[in-house]
């Protein structure tokens, strides 16, 4: 029967990421955020059903982009597994997530707070201005985990199940969500269904990378029973159905308390409080890109698993 040509892809662009990271310039996904700022200022109102159509339409191109690109390599193994490749190269952001982390590390341990709130924004989307160099570490470490779920094992499980149109309609949805998916005046309409979709293509990822979570504790210091027990008892807790159980998973991998007061468009959220442990602090970060990492290798070798019983099945 052999390998088939889309597991070999996913793990070829999964390698790809480890390798060359996101390039600096022309990458695919700020080229596809673009055309959605640009639409967005276009079809702006405060509107639900206006925000659907804008969101439906962008997905709907991408996944069709995906769907042609799928059909015209079908029956052709190698070109299959190259198309594969490098679409999963495209979405993944593992490699640029570690680099993130190791950087934010880096700035916070030489105490350059203004530089580490600058940098801040590339990993996520929390308000920086005047944060201590604590709730610089906890939004990084925090920012680790959640985004592994959705940089790293969303991607590749989409992959596995749907090929193409998975890896390039899951990550069209989830920028979707990261651009306009916010609880703030301007998108409390007009991004609501974009932030129903980005919850709903990552509720098993997000449970897939919770448990990968549970399995990698160890090789961060961590007990597997303390990290299962923390996230089946706090990961309701977050308001995030998909960021609670992955962020409370790693609270208790690392032996760490996650949570609090975040603030997102000038927007107060309370995050809960995750884990029993101390607060985290600067040598977490490196273990959370170790735990990231772990994660992330996880999730390939389950999406190559997941892709070779579908060809066996089908």
């Amino acid at each position: 029967m052999g390998v088939p040509a889309r597991a070999v892809g996913l793990v070829l662009g999964y390698g790809a990421d480890l390798v060359f990271a996101d390039p600096r310039r022309g990458h695919p996904v700020a080229g596809f955020g673009q055309l959605a700022a640009a639409l967005e200022r276009a079809c702006w109102a405060d509107d639900r059903t206006r925000g659907a159509v804008y969101a439906g339409a962008l997905v709907g191109i991408v996944t069709g982009v995906g769907w042609a690109a799928q059909r015209a390599t079908s029956g052709r193994p190698v070109r299959e597994a190259a198309m594969v490749a490098v679409s999963t190269w495209a979405v993944l952001g593992g490699r640029s997530l570690a680099r993130e982390g190791s950087v934010m590390a880096q700035l916070l341990a030489r105490d350059d707070l203004p530089a580490a709130r600058d940098r801040l924004s590339h990993l996520c989307a929390r308000d920086a201005t005047g944060l201590p160099a604590t709730e610089l570490v906890r939004a990084s470490v925090e920012s680790l985990a959640e985004n592994t779920s959705d940089a790293v094992v969303a991607p590749l499980l989409w992959g596995a199940v749907a090929g193409v149109p998975g890896l390039l309609g899951y990550r069209a949805v989830n920028t979707l969500d990261a651009m306009v998916g916010y609880r703030c005046e301007r998108y409390r309409q007009f991004g609501q269904a974009s932030a129903r979709r980005g919850d709903l293509v990552n509720l098993v990822p997000a449970a897939v990378a919770a448990a990968l979570t549970v399995a990698a504790a160890p090789l961060v210091g961590g007990r597997c029973s303390e990290a299962w027990r923390i996230w089946r008892r706090d990961g309701s807790r977050h308001p995030s159905p998909n960021a609670g159980p992955v962020e409370a998973a790693g609270a208790g991998a690392l032996g760490v308390t996650f949570g609090g007061s975040n603030s997102y468009h000038a927007v107060a959220q309370d995050r809960g409080t995750l884990g029993d442990g101390r607060a985290v602090v600067v040598a977490d970060l490196a273990r959370s890109v170790r735990l990231a990492q772990a994660v992330g290798l996880g999730a390939m070798l389950v999406a190559v698993a997941v892709a070779m019983v579908r060809r066996n099945r089908g």
